[in-house]
């Protein structure tokens, strides 16, 4: 494990005492044409080639920066701290882990926090929390290791890889579904405790003899601490790790390869489906799964597999996915729906004393989110209904604020015609110069639906042939997102490393 650490050579004498100063247009751009390199290397076979890449990559000074930044500015957990209790929220702090970050001792492996976070049914999934440094060490690793995995995955596979998301399995799903298609029949498959169950054995052997596959054997045996007693971890990769997902993939790619061409099959992570003409060439080819996972210590989960009629329906990803009268329409899962909207219900109940202001600085974001990921299939009267909810939980709310006051003084208070839309709530931009400036919740009967362009083949912002696609793609998504900022920077943002 030694030589794959990274020593005193990690990136030039260069420091970044200054993090204010960093040119992360610069960074960026050196670690994307690494990582670049990496993946062409992979593509041609050039197995020395590839080793030497990665080398560099996980002794590149821009690569060490963009990894700080990661962990301590962009991930949601950076002010969780792991067993090392520390975490780096300011400048000078983010400059004194960069300088550390340079010395052997630094990337010395150490177990994580296990805290649980609760998920649907009443169960709680584990999370580990690793020091800051191993952290970033992960994050190293991760643009070293993850351009010469995305030059091998299958096409169909959509979790946890850049460029990639849920729409786009989505997509596929109503590719091989629709009308147009003989497939009528899917098996819908769910992993049990994938993350926790994964053969590390099997796993290390298909990563093979790469640079930092010591430091990635150490961290998969690492261990945790719950209650001050640390555990072993035989089994599984840390839920929580930065470089966890990647592993994931490795350990899961294989099963498209595996089905016969006749059969369909789309991946997000350790949820997937296959598709077939008949239920019984999807009873033949189940156990063939089942003994492709049992290679790699897992097992399906019996309680979320089934085999289900496209007339049926079958909830994937968050979305209902189902034959009406011969046509295919994917829908948002109203399960998904209730529970976006109890917890809009929750907070606001809960949350009775404050501004009008910050009701809509909170809900807007939810919102919006929400909306963005569904909008790319059959939602419009799932938006209005939503949009109707929202607006009698704030009506309740704005009555209960002024019990007092009479319903006509209720509505002039907090609501106003804009743009032709009656009764929407409002309040005063207290962040704004201007005295009549005003804010608005967002009407997601309103928003438009727009179909999401399925990624094409096993397309990755990592080769290099393909700048002017993703640059094509990015600047689609900019516009149906509609956030501020520039396009140049929302582009460099999604083809960083």
């Amino acid at each position: 494990m030694a030589k794959d650490r990274v020593g005193n050579d990690i990136g030039p004498i260069e420091r970044a005492d200054d993090w204010q100063a960093i040119d992360w247009q610069t960074i960026n751009k050196r670690v994307r044409n690494l990582r670049r390199r990496i993946f062409r290397a992979t593509k041609n076979g050039e197995k020395n080639q590839v080793r030497s890449l990665m080398k560099l990559m996980l002794r590149s000074y821009a690569n060490l920066l963009l990894s700080v930044r990661k962990v301590t500015q962009e991930n949601k957990g950076k002010k969780t701290p792991g067993i090392d209790n520390r975490v780096a929220l300011s400048p000078k702090a983010r400059a004194k882990l960069i300088r550390e970050m340079l010395t052997v001792k630094a990337w010395k492996v150490r177990p994580a926090v296990r805290i649980y976070i609760p998920k649907a049914g009443g169960k709680f999934r584990p999370l580990g929390i690793l020091t800051i440094k191993n952290r970033v060490a992960q994050a190293v690793v991760k643009n070293a290791l993850e351009p010469h995995c995305e030059a091998q995955f299958e096409s169909h596979s959509y979790g946890f890889r850049p460029g990639r998301s849920a729409q786009d399995a989505i997509e596929q799903c109503f590719s091989r579904l629709n009308r147009r298609t003989t497939n009528r029949w899917v098996l819908d498959a769910d992993i049990k405790g994938a993350f926790d169950s994964i053969s590390q054995e099997f796993l290390l052997n298909k990563l093979g003899k790469l640079p930092a596959r010591g430091l990635i054997k150490a961290w998969l045996e690492a261990g945790y601490v719950e209650c001050e007693i640390i555990n072993r971890t035989e089994r599984g990769t840390q839920q929580g790790g930065i470089i966890s997902p990647v592993l994931a993939n490795v350990a899961l790619d294989g099963i498209q390869n595996l089905l016969p061409n006749r059969y369909g099959f789309i991946r997000y992570a350790d949820d997937w489906v296959v598709t077939a003409r008949t239920k019984e060439e999807l009873q033949t080819i189940k156990p063939v799964i089942e003994d492709w996972l049992a290679l790699r210590g897992l097992v399906l989960n019996d309680e979320k597999t089934s085999i289900v009629s496209v007339h049926e329906g079958f909830d994937f990803l968050g979305f209902n996915i189902r034959h009406y009268r011969g046509k295919c329409l994917i829908k948002p899962q109203r399960k998904k729906v209730v529970l976006f909207l109890e917890r809009i219900r929750k907070w606001l109940k809960t949350h009775r004393a404050v501004s009008a202001e910050m009701v809509i600085r909170h809900l807007n974001p939810l919102l919006n989110g929400w909306a963005q990921y569904y909008r790319c299939v059959v939602s419009a009267k799932t938006f209005s209904y939503v949009a109707s909810q929202v607006w009698d939980y704030l009506w309740k709310w704005c009555k209960r604020r002024h019990p007092k006051k009479n319903l006509d003084w209720v509505h002039r208070k907090y609501f106003r015609t804009i743009a032709g839309k009656k009764w929407t709530f409002f309040a005063k931009d207290t962040t704004s110069s201007a005295t009549d400036a005003i804010i608005t919740l967002i009407d997601l009967s309103r928003m438009s639906i727009l179909r999401h362009a399925k990624v094409k083949g096993s397309a990755s912002p990592d080769d290099p042939s393909l700048v002017d696609y993703w640059f094509a793609r990015f600047n689609r998504l900019h516009r149906r997102l509609a956030n501020p900022g520039s396009l140049e920077h929302a582009v460099r943002m999604m083809l960083r490393a």
